[in-house]
Order: structure tokens, then sequence, then C-alpha cells
């Protein structure tokens, strides 16, 4: 994958029918996504539960082209090779989810992966800024991770903006999660974003039948953001 700043749309699956992972994938990318985005969830540290990594083994058959894997689990450390050997092409991890993320970052390089770092919504930015020489991508969180369909914190606009000062031209993605739409999409990007996770933003009112809506829906997305 060559770097670029341009807006990518990466929507999270979550947000798809849980009976039609497979037509749901190729929908989206036919439709225009750039990344399929999979929210891994443990049920202690955040309050929920989705993929294991059979699951992720399943989806990427499906997955085209490139498969961001978001680890909200904790401990981390010990499933990553699991994930790396699944599929992912991108694996993230908390900051906030064991004592060594220095470590849990070489751990995701040494699978060979793209290695990423999420900051939870009350995680001050400094908390990456020596970590970020081992970083393809920081992934802020606008919304406290576990569940889909929040309402987007407009206080981590702020976050962005400093985090895209520190990466200064480092080849670094600032990825953000929770609560994107047309609305917030030209916020985050204006601070200094380049992935813009979405999950109801795409899936709404679309289907694997109808899925000129995800086009659509994706196109909206784009365009807000690139307006700024």
């Amino acid at each position: 994958m060559n770097f670029d700043r341009r807006i990518k749309i990466a929507p999270s699956i979550l947000s798809a029918d849980f009976a039609d992972f497979g037509r749901e994938i190729r929908a989206i990318e036919t439709e225009g996504a750039d990344w399929v985005h999979v929210d891994v969830m443990d049920g202690h540290f955040v309050p929920n539960l989705t993929f294991g990594p059979p699951a992720v083994k399943a989806f990427r058959p499906h997955v085209r082209g490139f498969m961001d894997v978001h680890l909200m689990i904790a401990p981390v450390d010990a499933y990553i090779e699991a994930y790396a050997e699944a599929g992912a092409d991108m694996i993230t991890a908390h900051v906030e989810a064991g004592p060594h993320p220095h470590r849990t970052l070489q751990a995701i390089r040494a699978t060979g992966r793209k290695a990423g770092i999420a900051l939870n919504p009350g995680t001050p930015v400094e908390a990456v800024e020596y970590l970020l020489d081992l970083c393809d991508m920081v992934l802020v969180m606008t919304v406290n991770p576990g569940f889909g369909g929040q309402k987007f914190i407009h206080s981590q606009i702020d976050k962005i903006a400093r985090l895209r000062g520190m990466i200064g031209d480092r080849p670094i993605h600032i990825q953000v999660d929770g609560g994107i739409d047309a609305k917030t999409a030209p916020l985050v990007a204006k601070a200094g974003a380049d992935v813009l996770v979405a999950g109801s933003a795409v899936f709404k009112g679309g289907s694997v039948d109808q899925p000129d809506i995800y086009g659509e829906n994706i196109r909206i997305l784009r365009e807000a953001a690139q307006a700024v």
C-alpha cells in the first residue's frame, strides 16, 4: 500500500447485515469503499463482544482491498499473531490496552502487518508521542469505544489537529472512528484526518440488494470531507 493523504472511507462492517457479511463486504468495495474496517471487541476492554480470529479469517476472502482490524481488546499482545494470520492488513491496538504499547507495536510489525495505535477520548495525544516512529496509523476515537451510533465528541477535533502537527511529514495516517457523517467529516478532515471510519452513515438505507445507496452514502461522505 503506497502512502498518501487522500481521504479514505473505511466502512465499519459492524453496521452490516451479520447474516450476509460476504456480500456486504463485496458491495461496499464495489461501491467505492477504500478500506474495510473490522471492529473487534472482547466484552472486557469495551462493553460489547464481536469478532474473533475465525470470523476475520472468514471475511478475508471477500475483501479484495485493504482490511483494517481495530482490536478493542485487553490484553492484546497474545492475540496479535492470530489476527495477522487471519488476514488483517492493518492491526490497531489501544494505547490503554496494556502497560507496554511500544512492545505491542513491535509485535504487530513483527508479523509483517501495518501497525496502528488508538486513543480513547479521555487519553491525551501525548500518550503516542514516543510511539509514532513505530506507527503506520494513529486512530483517534471520536466516541467512547464499544457501540455504534454514538454522538460525536467535538473535543477530539483539537486532538486530531495536535496529532497532525506532531506527525509532521512522517508517513502516518490519522484515522477517526465514531459519529462520522456528512456534518462531522469536514471537521475531522480539516483538522488533519485522512481515514474516516463510518458505520451507519454508510450502511443506512441500503442493502446488498440496493448497494447503490451504499455508494451514494460513501460519495456524500467523501465529498463532504474533501470540501474543506
